[in-house]
Parts: structure tokens; C-alpha cells; sequence
């Protein structure tokens, strides 16, 4: 157990580490920590390539295509123009100063039915054209975008993760929500906050 803990923690750090240092891609980093994670902890081989197989063939099966498509739309939206014109007709509506906060609900209403990493592929183009168009910096956006995407997707159902919690703590599902709805928006509310006063120091 306590091997396993020491592998999982060198397997992160190596993680983190080599994405930032060494400016590796996530997926090679990823596959890195995998194996130094499986071989450490003394799985054979065989088994750890078929886990591997297994779990990157799951994750491209369950997202792929929503974060192809995604992607394809987010494309086809820059450089057509498209989203230059929905962010104009944003800013007409909501003005400037409004945009981190749009951004920040939009994520959350948008990670509902969608996982948090498409919808961030999905909402992408048109937050970028929307921080060009109203001067800010993207890191600002970005980070209320994320903000409201994750908040969602980790609180509130039908995303996977509050359904899988409820299950494993027997709790209603009916209460989860009630709690979690109040808490989602304080939580939106204070990473406006971020996203303003800290994230707007940082010129991206």
C-alpha cells in the first residue's frame, strides 16, 4: 500500500514536472507516469499494456468525438469569422466589463450536460474572440471559463461525478442537488472574483 502511495505521488510529480520543465506534451507525460506508476508498483507487463490500452481506448471512446467535433466547430467558427461576429453581438448585449462573469456562466450552464474538458474544447474559440474584442487579458477569461465549467461538473447532476458520490454515500439525489445548486453559485460567484482581481494581473 504504502509502495503503491510512493509510486502514485512520483508518478504525479513526474506528471507536473515534465509538463512545465521539460514542456512535454499531456499525453506523452501522461503515458510516461502510467508506466513508471504500473511497473513500480510491480504490475506485469502484459498487464499493464492491456491497462493501458484499455484505459486510453475507454477515455477516446467515451469524449473523442465531442472533442473532435469540438475542436472541428471551434476551427471552422475562427476562421470563417463566426465567432468574432457572436462575440460582437455579445458584447453589444452585455458590455465589456461583463464578459469574465459571462464567461464564468456560460461554462456552468454549459458543463451541465457536457464534460467540462468538451465543453472547454466547445467554448474555446469564443472566448478567445471575446477577450480580443473587449481588451482583456485571456487569462482572465480563461480562469472564470474553467471556473464555471468544473464547478458544475463537479457538483452538480447529471455530470458523472456528483451521481457517482451520491450513489457511494446512499444520499438522495433530490437533496444533492438542493445543497449543491446554493453552493455552486457561491463557489461561481468567488471565482468571478478570482478571475478578476488575481487571474487580470497576468497578461496572456
Amino acid at each position: 500500500m504504502l509502495i503503491a502511495l510512493i509510486m502514485l505521488l512520483l508518478a504525479v510529480g513526474l506528471i507536473v514536472f515534465s509538463t512545465t520543465r521539460w514542456q512535454l506534451h499531456p499525453f506523452l507525460a501522461l503515458l510516461a507516469a502510467a508506466l513508471l506508476f504500473g511497473l513500480g508498483s510491480g504490475m506485469p507487463l502484459p498487464l499493464l499494456v492491456s491497462a493501458l490500452k484499455e484505459g486510453f481506448g475507454g477515455t477516446i471512446g467515451n469524449v473523442g468525438i465531442i472533442i473532435i467535433a469540438g475542436t472541428a466547430i471551434g476551427v471552422f467558427l475562427e476562421r470563417s469569422g463566426g465567432a468574432y461576429a457572436i462575440a460582437e453581438a455579445v458584447l453589444r448585449r452585455i458590455g465589456r466589463q461583463r464578459v469574465p462573469a459571462s464567461m464564468s456562466v456560460i461554462g456552468y450552464l454549459t458543463s451541465i450536460p457536457v464534460f467540462a474538458d468538451s465543453g472547454f474544447v466547445i467554448l474555446q474559440s469564443l472566448n478567445r474572440a471575446l477577450t480580443r474584442r473587449a481588451g482583456l487579458s485571456l487569462a482572465t477569461t480563461s480562469v472564470a471559463l474553467c471556473f464555471g465549467l468544473m464547478v458544475a461538473h463537479t457538483l452538480i447532476p447529471p455530470t458523472p461525478g456528483p451521481i457517482v458520490t451520491a450513489e457511494a454515500l446512499s444520499a438522495d439525489l433530490g437533496l444533492v442537488m438542493a445543497i449543491a445548486v446554493p453552493v455552486s453559485l457561491l463557489v461561481l460567484a468567488f471565482s468571478w472574483l478570482w478571475a478578476t482581481r488575481i487571474a487580470s494581473r497576468i497578461a496572456i
